[in-house]
């Protein structure tokens, strides 16, 4: 499998997955976030950055991609440290990871 093509893969996979999560369950993001103690305007923010990112991410351009990857790497890497701090297993912890490292790699390779 060529880079590209891997490439294109892990978009898709990153924005649906984020699409599914934030609009098709977002009960669930509301009950995390509770637990969390985080205010309701933060996790919304959160939202909106993250649906940002992956609008980004769909309209293509290299400059919009590595900015979009920028954000969900930070944001990822943040989630990650929340389920370490929370003491999370590492199922609960592999989404966030595996999602900063796929758009770690994006983009390295949109560069």
């Amino acid at each position: 499998m060529n880079i590209e093509l891997l490439v294109s893969i892990l978009k898709i996979v990153i924005v649906v997955s984020i699409s599914f999560v934030w609009i098709v369950r977002y009960s669930n993001i509301v009950k995390e976030f509770e637990e969390y103690n985080f205010p309701n305007w933060f996790r919304d923010s959160m939202g909106i950055i993250k649906l940002s990112a992956c609008g980004m991410i769909v309209v293509g351009s290299h400059s919009l991609v590595l900015l979009a990857t920028a954000i969900l790497s930070l944001l990822m890497l943040a989630a990650f440290f929340t389920h370490i701090k929370y003491k999370h297993s590492l199922i609960q912890m592999i989404p966030s990871f595996s999602l900063m490292a796929s758009s770690i790699f994006i983009a390295l390779n949109t560069i």
